[in-house]
């Protein structure tokens, strides 16, 4: 008998700005992103892919600016190369009000909050949206980002080192401050939470010194769903000893598969189950009803697109100033304090501006699937099966377009193949991701 279908697990990958990884669409007639300081803008984004059954919407997230090309921000400013940004987080309440199972994966950077005070936004963020909250731990990149902090970026594996601690921190205060019956809401004793059953936590490390009891009770997961998306070595040991959610980029299902098993190679180190992790891909996806359709389509948008604000945005990845270099001159890729990923990537296959330029001709670099409904539904099963990801973070070309074209014209196929749910699984987000049972992170922090 054949084995059930993997099914494929879905993200809407966007980010509270105009410009997110596809640049210059904002100017396309039908794109809605420069309404993103509106709550409509969101509350109908949360409710059209909930309708698509999306697992979750997947909130990237920078503190600071792209300065690297050409020496400031013009290129940065003029195309809103993820320049204005708001908060990830303030948006959410307003989504989970709409919606009730699509989960939120917020991006907010170690360094940007104290431990105990962004325990209790976490909390509260888990509470209002009944368990549906997940965390993209980043370490940053960006200079601009401690400068305007007053700080200096520190080295690339010393940020891992922080986060480390960091999260052996928020662990104890989510998970060991308070016990499951601290909160007893007894109105004729007059005891509303358990004093015997609180306490405060007491650590002191190489980084942090915090003591002082959790804020909140204890919310529906406790610890929110945790994201990651370090690809450096550094960065997978982070996520094998901590991700239950892994983000990678590939151009091949070749170099997908080998990143998708060094990461669970981590966490098997790290004593995890190796498929206690989920990987996704990043990708966007151009459906038509027909491929003549699709490509139509794609022709169009690319009319739209800068690729120099696709370039202005992979300077700041890598710290390397593309804007000083001629079309086909060697560009010296060094291992660097920002992306290192994405500066090896780069330096591997020896691209010049041109050769970049090219790759940008949608304003971004992740892969782009365009077709009918069954040559893309093939694409994301091969990149499943021979890629050996889970799922995907499905970027936006133009939004909100890119996102119900792919619910209305691709997951009617994969549902008919298998490959998607065809409704929720009840639960916390951590439940409708590993299944009934699992209230708890897999795995202890710290």
């Amino acid at each position: 008998m054949k084995p059930p279908a993997k099914q494929i697990r879905l993200n809407a990958f966007n980010m509270n700005c105009v410009g997110h990884i596809n640049h210059g669409l904002w100017t396309h007639p039908r794109d809605r992103s420069p309404e993103y300081n509106t709550l409509a803008y969101w509350t109908d984004q949360a409710k059209l892919l909930e309708r698509g059954l999306f697992d979750g919407l997947f909130i990237a997230d920078i503190i600071g600016v792209y300065d690297i090309y050409g020496g400031g921000i013009d290129v940065t400013a003029r195309e809103a190369v993820q320049l204005p940004v708001n908060d990830p987080t303030l948006i959410v309440p307003a989504m989970a009000a709409v919606t009730e199972h699509l989960g939120f994966g917020v991006t907010v950077n170690v360094f940007a909050e104290a431990p105990y005070t962004f325990a209790r936004r976490i909390s509260t963020l888990d509470h209002l949206t009944n368990g549906r909250i997940g965390w993209n731990v980043v370490t940053g990149y960006l200079d601009s980002a401690h400068r305007g902090r007053g700080e200096v970026l520190p080295p690339h594996d010393r940020r891992y080192d922080y986060a480390d601690e960091y999260l052996e921190v928020l662990g104890k205060l989510w998970e060991e401050s308070w016990d499951d019956a601290a909160v007893r809401r007894d109105r004729e004793a007059r005891v509303f939470s358990d004093p015997a059953r609180i306490r405060k936590i007491a650590h002191r490390g190489e980084f942090l010194s915090v003591e002082g009891t959790h804020l909140c009770e204890p919310s529906p997961q406790r610890t929110p769903v945790l994201y990651q998306a370090g690809a450096s070595g550094r960065g997978r040991a982070f996520a094998g000893r901590h991700a239950e959610c892994v983000f990678i980029s590939a151009r091949d299902k070749a170099t997908a598969r080998d990143s998708v098993r060094a990461i669970r190679a981590e966490a098997a180190a790290a004593g995890r189950d190796p498929q206690d992790v989920k990987v996704f891909l990043g990708l966007a996806a151009i459906p038509g009803r027909t491929r003549a359709e699709a490509e139509d389509k794609r022709d169009e948008y690319r009319r739209y697109a800068s690729s120099e604000a696709g370039l202005a945005h992979f300077s700041a990845s890598t710290g390397i100033d593309f804007a000083r270099y001629g079309l086909d001159e060697p560009i010296p890729y060094a291992p660097g304090n920002a992306i290192q990923s994405a500066t090896a990537a780069a330096a591997q296959r020896g691209l010049t501006k041109r050769d970049l330029l090219g790759e940008l001709g949608l304003g971004g670099r992740y892969a782009v699937l365009t077709g009918d409904a069954v040559s893309i539904a093939d694409e994301l099963q091969s990149w499943v099966e021979e890629g050996e990801v889970d799922g995907f973070n499905l970027s936006r070309i133009v939004v909100p377009e890119s996102f119900s074209d792919f619910i209305d014209i691709v997951i009617p196929e994969l549902q008919d193949r298998g490959l998607y749910k065809t409704a929720y699984a009840p639960g916390t987000l951590r439940n409708k991701l590993f299944g009934a049972g699992d209230r708890r992170r897999r795995v202890a922090l710290g």
